[in-house]
């Protein structure tokens, strides 16, 4: 390991999470409110000794109240679960909500006719909404990218670099390496001397994706940076990559424009010095 990747390696921070980073607060909300009212009606439950009695009765005022059941166990219906019933066969988890007695089964089994029974919770619009959190989690992933993309439209901003953002490679024909696939590229920015063609993300923790970017950047790489007006850059940041540190440090050594949010400042200086246009 070169001293001069050592150091990069250094430089690595800990997190680039803004307060809004971890919860999604607007797109709880929303999910939240496309099933409130069938949530409303499913208070009706709550507190009800006789259930088969009350699920009878919902059921004959709208069957359809039920398709919400799901998600009272944290199971999104996009996800298609599936589960052994009573008779050892592998179903759906929404076909348990086509039919009163089902649905019964559905909540005793998974433990739900307890809570209604006992009361432990009170509104299931709230209850739901706590599941939300919880699951939105799951989406902090996606978030640290965006968060990358904020930090260094932040940077250049501050150092009044003029830049674009989501470009697709078509708009640079010339460009013929890449192949028929579109590949839309975080930042442009053009001066003088080269158009670079930048790249960005943030790796909190560890995986199989961490090898996966290293290696189609270094592919990538190459097959732009063989045409003298253009370089391909790549930012990125996060301690995850010390699970992936052998192959970032052979996309450091084929990369040459490869930046971490402390070394941005050079990249930034040098086309600076090269005079940045606006396009």
């Amino acid at each position: 390991m070169s001293e001069q990747f050592k150091i990069f390696l250094s430089q690595l921070s800990e997190t680039n999470a803004t307060l809004d980073y971890f919860t999604d607060f607007k797109k709880i909300k929303s999910n939240v409110n496309k099933i409130s009212i069938k949530l409303n009606q499913l208070n009706y439950l709550i507190g009800k000794e006789n259930l088969k009695e009350a699920v009878n009765e919902l059921y004959d005022e709208n069957p359809k109240v039920f398709e919400v059941l799901d998600i009272l166990i944290a199971i999104r219906k996009n996800k298609k679960a599936k589960t052994f019933n009573n008779k050892g066969k592998i179903v759906l988890l929404d076909s348990y909500f086509t039919s009163p007695e089902l649905i019964l089964e559905y909540i005793e089994e998974t433990g739900l006719a307890e809570v209604f029974r006992n009361k432990d919770v009170t509104n299931l619009v709230d209850y739901v909404f706590g599941i939300e959190v919880g699951l939105d989690t799951n989406a902090r992933k996606n978030r640290g990218g965006d968060n990358m993309s904020k930090a260094v439209s932040l940077i250049f901003d501050k150092a009044d670099v003029f830049y674009k953002k989501e470009v697709n490679n078509t708009i640079f024909p010339e460009i013929i390496s890449l192949g028929a696939d579109v590949k839309r590229f975080d930042f442009v920015i053009k001066t003088k001397k080269k158009t670079y063609l930048i790249e960005t993300n943030y790796y909190n923790s560890g995986g199989s994706k961490l090898n996966e970017t290293a290696r189609a950047y270094s592919d990538v790489a190459p097959k732009i940076n063989q045409y003298p007006n253009y370089e391909f850059v790549w930012i990125t940041d996060g301690q995850g990559w010390f699970s992936a540190k052998n192959k970032l440090e052979e996309a450091y050594n084929i990369i040459p424009s490869l930046y971490n949010l402390i070394t941005l400042e050079d990249f930034i200086k040098k086309i600076q010095k090269e005079e940045i246009l606006e396009f």
